[in-house]
Parts: structure tokens; sequence; C-alpha cells
């Protein structure tokens, strides 16, 4: 056997039975599954290929990201352009620079080069890969969604509307109505603050959840683009440490080289509004043993405070009449039963009603400073699903407010939220909608902000 042939044996046996193993033991694939090694007749190769609509994702002033599932191995594309009929459309391939990428669960295709504040329109499409090795790979054809969508990028002539939702927690019917609720509201984009996930092992779980989930309105983010800052439940399990898999990062070249790894902070600007989506992480300290040492949750809070300083500083963020943070732990909490985050080393101490972080007093000692530097006017949280909101108080002139969580039935107020956000007549209206109920729960409106001259600017964060 020469040395071509004996590589191309080893790669084949190695594709159709290691990486299935490996991916097993991962729990990335579940015991029955196998990994796409498309030799032309498998079972797959009968069902449509593109198997969701698209999602859009992590979206910016000049980029955007779009998702979505297919059922057999696949390169996936968009093609994009202004014209509606999409004959100035450029194709968009999944992957970057070198090789693209291929994929028998999720297409991510990351679009730059975008103009903010612009209307895009874009169709999906995915060509089915034939794979036998890397000297044995073939074309078998495209399929295309025939739907065209559309959405706005960010950008200082962004509509100035946003929506919030949380503590989503795979329960379908909460989801559903507050879907369909911001149908009606129509933002300009969605931020979802943590716990979409309970604890997820596979990534069909997590494709079920973003891409697949079981409503009505399949194409719920297909059209309005939505941000992510994550809960503490959304890094747990196998699949979820590495969630990028189904919620993309931005591409490096969005982002200055130190911070490369904090791929869904945002900074984004929507009209009058700059967003600030912060991750507060684990709601356990790294040192509990329940963790194993297996997260590094103080470091990355300590590397998002040296982006946030900078993120701040960014022109249009610093110039934008009016500010929202977003992250899943609070920030604040008068309940002195409640846990601050930092009982070292094992969370436990009997003066609180729980042995896990009810509220974040590192995360507000590293970012309130910074935040009300900036001007901030109010932090949206959760975590609690118990809907509450923090006037401003000494020492800390922003609001702070915590979304409720998932429960349809039980203590009155225990109920979903859909925090909307909206300028008006020079002012920014944020109006609590109770989902149980469809009623409006509070309103609040708040003045622009003072803004301060800056010394330093970034042009990326």
């Amino acid at each position: 056997m020469d040395r071509r042939e004996f590589l191309k044996r080893t790669a084949l046996a190695t594709v159709a039975v290691g990486v299935s193993d490996v991916a097993k033991a991962s729990g990335l694939l579940g015991p029955d599954d196998t990994v796409a090694v498309a030799d032309g007749k498998k079972e797959t190769e009968n069902k449509p290929l593109i198997a969701s609509a698209p999602m859009l994702q992590n979206y910016a002033e000049t980029s955007v990201g779009v998702a979505f599932a297919v059922s057999s191995l696949a390169n996936g594309y968009v093609t994009i352009g202004e014209r509606p009929d999409l004959s100035d459309g450029r194709k968009v391939k999944a992957g970057g620079y070198r090789t693209t990428d291929i994929s028998d669960r999720v297409v991510q295709v990351r679009i730059t080069g975008l103009k903010p504040a612009t209307t895009y329109y874009y169709r999906i499409g995915a060509d089915r890969i034939q794979y036998k090795g890397g000297y044995g790979m073939k074309n078998l054809g495209a399929e295309d969604d025939p739907r065209t969508y559309s959405f706005t990028t960010a950008g200082g002539g962004a509509p100035s509307h946003f929506c919030v939702i949380n503590d989503t927690h795979v329960k379908w019917q909460p989801f559903e109505q507050s879907i369909e609720m911001m149908a009606r509201l129509a933002p300009a984009c969605v931020v979802w603050n943590g716990d979409a996930s309970n604890t997820e092992e596979t990534i069909e779980d997590q494709m079920k959840i973003f891409l697949t989930p079981e409503i009505a309105r399949k194409d719920y983010a297909s059209q309005t683009p939505y941000l992510f800052s994550p809960g503490n439940h959304d890094f747990r399990g196998m699949a979820n440490r590495h969630l990028e898999r189904v919620w993309m990062y931005r591409q490096p070249e969005e982002r200055d080289t130190r911070d490369w790894d904090l791929g869904r902070n945002f900074a984004v600007r929507t009209g009058d509004i700059a967003l600030i989506g912060l991750d507060t992480g684990e709601d356990k300290l790294d040192t509990n043993p329940k963790f194993a040492g297996l997260f590094n949750m103080k470091a990355y809070r300590e590397a998002q405070t040296q982006w946030l300083r900078d993120a701040l500083q960014r022109p249009e963020i610093a110039q934008a009449p009016f500010m929202v943070a977003f992250c899943h732990i609070p920030l604040y909490d008068t309940n002195p039963k409640h846990n601050p985050g930092d009982v070292a080393p094992a969370d436990y101490d009997p003066k609180y009603n729980t042995d896990f972080a009810m509220w974040q007093r590192t995360c507000a000692q590293m970012w309130g400073p910074l935040l009300e530097e900036a001007g901030c006017q109010l932090v949206i949280t959760a975590h609690q699903h118990h809907y509450r909101y923090d006037a401003p108080a000494e020492g800390r002139s922003w609001a702070h407010m915590v979304g409720g969580g998932p429960d349809m039935e039980g203590k009155p107020d225990r109920f979903p939220t859909v925090i909307e956000g909206d300028v008006k007549d020079g002012q920014l209206h944020i109006t609590v909608h109770n989902v149980r109920t469809g009623q409006v729960q509070q309103t609040f409106t708040y003045d622009r902000r003072k803004l301060k001259r800056r010394k330093k600017n970034r042009t990326r964060a």
C-alpha cells in the first residue's frame, strides 16, 4: 500500500469511528448518533438539508451573524444585499479564512463590512457535502431557502427600540407568549438576558432552544436581531461549555486582540440608545468543589472590566443620549438574606438563604463605578425569577431592574416579563409587560443623560 492510500484509509477510519467515539464521550453526540461522513447513501440525505429558519445573532453596526440548522453534512452560505430582489447580493460562506466550515448540525455565517443603520435583505442556502476523507470530497448540490428575509443593522440612525427577555429555561408556553408579544411590539433588537438553558449536554439540546424551538413562530429571530448575555445555566453541561457552536462569537477582526475571548460582550448603538452587554457568569465561586475547579469566572469578569472601560469611551457609545446595561445576575440587592456571591470558598454561610449568588457584589464593585461615570441610567438583570425595580439611590445613580422568571402559575408576583425600551419625544420610556396577564405591569421614563467629554477613544470593543 502506498503512502497516499494508507493516509486516505486511516483518515476514513478516524472520521467514521474515532470522531464519533470522541464526540459521544464529550456529550456532543447521543449514544445512537453518528458523525455525518456523507457517503451519498445516508438516511439524512432524504431530508431537506436546511432544517430551521435563520437566526440573527450578535448583531452590531457593521456586522451580523446568521445561524441555521442542517440535517446532514453541509457548507452553508448567506446571500445578502440592499435590494429586495438581491440583484446586488454577495454570497458569504460559513467559516473564516483558509477553509470554509462544514457541519452536520449548525451553520454559522458571520457577515462583516455592512453599513450602519441600513436595511439588508438576505437568503440562506447550503451545499450538501459528501466527505470520504481528505482526498474524497464532493458537492452533491445546493439547497436554498426560497424566502427572502430582512433586517436593519445597528447604529445611530437605527430605531431606538429594544426588548428584553430572560430566564426562559426551555419553558415553551411562556417563551412562545413572549415571542408573540414581541412580534406585536416590533423592536429593533432583542436582548436575551440569560438562562435560556437548564443544563445542556448535547448540541441537539442547544439547537432546540435557539434554532428549532417548540413554538409556532419558527422564524422568530430571522428578521429581528438578537443579542445574548449568558446566565449561569448557560455554562452548565458539556455542550454549554462551548455554546459558541450554536450561538456565535463575533469575528476576531471585530474586537481588539486583548478581547478575542469576550465574544458575547456587546456595546451596540441602536438609535439614541447605547446597549451594553456584560456576562456575570456562574452563580458559584470557582473554588466551589461542586465544579471541580473547571470554571475560571474570576479572571473572566476581570477581563470584562478592562473591555467595559474601553467600550464606554467609544464615540458612538459615549455620545448616545441614553445608556442601558444588561447582565444576568443582579448587581444590587437590599435583602440581607440574599447571598452576594463572594462567600469563599464554597458559597455557604448560614446567614444567607442560598448557597449560590442571588446577586453579584464583585461585579457591582468592578463594573458599577464605570457605569456610574459613564452616566448609565438603567441596569436590567434577571436570575431571581421575580420582577423587581430599584430606584436610583445614594452612591448609585443608575436604576436597577430584575426581570421575571418563567412561572405561568402560582404566586401573582412571579411572572415572565418582556421589558421594552423606546425613545419618544426625547425621553426613554421603559415598559414592563406582564406576559402572564398580557398587561403592562409598570412604566418608567428617563431623561437624556449628561454626557462627559472623553479624552481617549477606542474604535472597537
